[in-house]
Formats: structure tokens, sequence, C-alpha cells
């Protein structure tokens, strides 16, 4: 099983801008990542700092942090790949008809999956993913 540190899941995110930019062959899960920061030019110039990786990012200080927003878009994509939880597929594609656009629709599924997220680390239970893929077809309007 994948379990980078904290470290090697930002180098990774780095990695995979910088060979982007480079025009380098990446693998799939790279271009993936390179296609999420493409999408988000307010991260680039951070992935292209060095020091990046060892940053701290408070939500105290009103700080979003980067590497999580990429990471839970990753695993997105990762569950839209697979349907898993099952229904998020269809839940997300609710999401994008009512959007028009697939990165906002992406965002809705990423606040219901860090809501989701936090209630677990709250209550000290596994993930609900039927309550995940509710609240996704909820912010569709289904």
């Amino acid at each position: 099983m994948f379990d980078p540190s904290r470290d090697q899941a930002r180098q990774f995110f780095v990695a995979s801008w910088a060979k982007h930019k480079n025009r380098e062959v990446l693998t799939q899960l790279e271009i993936i990542a390179a296609d999420l920061v493409a999408h988000h030019p307010e991260y680039q110039p951070l992935l292209e700092d060095p020091d990046a990786v060892y940053k701290d990012f408070s939500p105290e200080d009103g700080q979003v942090n980067p590497f999580l927003h990429l990471s839970l878009h990753l695993a997105i994509e990762e569950q839209l790949s697979i349907n898993q939880p099952p229904g998020i597929r269809e839940a997300f594609e609710q999401c994008q008809a009512r959007h028009g656009d697939r990165h906002a629709a992406l965002h809705d599924v990423l606040e219901c999956l860090g809501e989701t997220i936090w209630k677990a680390q709250r209550d000290k239970a596994p993930l609900d993913g039927r309550a995940y893929v509710d609240a996704v077809r909820k912010r569709a309007g289904g």
C-alpha cells in the first residue's frame, strides 16, 4: 500500500508540476496531478518554490493548505475512476450538469469530502461513504 509521508506527498505535486513545465514524460498519476495544478494557477508559484514542501499552512491564520486541496482533488479523481464509494460518479455527474463546469463540480465534491473527513475525525469513526455521496447529491440539487 502506498503511504507517503507529508513531505513525500507534497514533493509528488512539486515534481509532477516541474516535469510538466519541462515537457518531460509523466506517469498517468503525474499527468492528473499536473492537470490539477494547471487548474489552480494560484498554487503554481508555491509549487515552483524549492522550500514549499516544508511550509506550514494554518487555518487559524486563514491559510488554505494547497497541498491538502490538491491531494483531495487527486483522491476524488481516483474515487470517480472506480466509482467508490458507490454512487459517487453519478452524484458528481449531477453536480457537473448543474454547474456546467467540471472543475466547479469537483470543488463541490471536495467540500463534501472535507466535511466527511472532518466528521469522521471528530467522531473517531470510519468515513461514512453513503453520507458523503448523499452530501454530493444534495449539492447537485437532488
